[in-house]
C-alpha cells in the first residue's frame, strides 16, 4: 500500500529536520566536534564516500542505507559548520535551496515547457542549461576536481579534451569488457610494481601533461 504523497513529504521533511538539529547539537556539545574544521573533516568525506561505493557495489540494502546515513551527516556537519562563519554564513536549509534550483533549470523538461523523451535529448537540455551556468568559465578543465582518484580523473579529462587534441593510441590488450579490462589494468599494475615503478604517480604526471596539451590546444583555438 502506498503512503499518502504529503504524509510522505511530511515525514521526510521531519527525519531531515531532525537530523539537521541532531548535528547541531552535536556541534554545541561535544569538545571533539567543536573544534572541527571544513578542512577537517576532508579525509572523512573521502572515507566515507568510499564505504558508500562498497555498498552500492557489493553490499546488502540494510549497509546501503547506512552508508548513506553516514555520507549526509558529512553533508551536515559541513553545512553546520558553514552556519557559524561570521563573515558568509548559510545552513543546510540554503545548500537545499540551492540544490533545488539548480535541478529546476538543469530539468526544463520536468518542470517548465521543454520536451525530451530520450535520455540523449536530457543530456543535451542538461548541457544547455549547465553551460549557462557556467559562462564565466574559460577552460574545459575549469570545475574537474583534480582530487579525484587518477583513474577517474583520466576518463574525465580525456572526454573533456576530445574535441581539442588528438587521444593516446589505445595499447593493444584482450580486453572486451570491463571485467577483462580490469584485469589488463592490474596486469600492468604489477608490471609496474616488479620494476618498483609508482602506478599512481606515473598516471598523476602524465595527466598534468595532459592537462597541459589541453589548454595549450585551447589557448591556441581561441588566439
Amino acid at each position: 500500500m502506498h503512503e499518502n504523497p504529503d504524509a510522505v513529504a511530511a515525514r521526510r521533511a521531519e527525519a531531515l529536520a531532525s537530523a539537521a538539529e541532531t548535528m547541531r547539537a552535536v556541534r554545541d556539545r561535544c569538545v571533539w566536534t567543536q573544534g572541527v574544521t571544513h578542512r577537517d573533516l576532508v579525509p572523512y568525506l573521502i572515507e566515507e564516500s568510499a564505504e558508500l561505493v562498497d555498498a552500492v557495489e557489493d553490499g546488502s540494502r540494510a549497509e546501503l542505507r547506512e552508508e548513506l546515513g553516514d555520507l549526509l551527516w558529512q553533508v551536515l556537519f559541513h553545512a553546520e559548520i558553514a552556519s557559524r562563519d561570521p563573515d558568509d554564513p548559510f545552513d543546510i536549509a540554503d545548500v537545499a535551496d540551492g540544490l533545488t534550483n539548480k535541478m529546476v533549470r538543469r530539468h526544463p523538461h520536468v518542470f517548465g515547457d521543454d520536451v525530451a523523451e530520450t535520455p540523449e535529448q536530457v543530456l543535451v537540455l542538461w548541457n544547455a542549461a549547465k553551460a549557462v551556468e557556467k559562462s564565466e568559465r574559460r577552460s574545459v578543465l575549469d570545475g574537474v576536481p583534480r582530487g579525484m582518484p587518477s583513474l577517474a580523473l583520466a576518463q574525465k579529462l580525456l572526454g573533456k579534451g576530445s574535441r581539442l587534441i588528438d587521444e593516446p593510441e589505445p595499447v593493444a590488450t584482450a580486453a572486451d569488457s570491463e571485467a577483462e579490462l580490469g584485469d589488463a589494468l592490474l596486469s600492468l599494475v604489477a608490471r609496474a610494481r616488479a620494476r618498483g615503478w609508482d602506478a599512481e604517480r606515473a598516471l598523476r604526471e602524465r595527466l598534468r601533461g595532459l592537462e597541459g596539451e589541453i589548454r595549450a590546444a585551447e589557448a591556441a583555438a581561441s588566439s
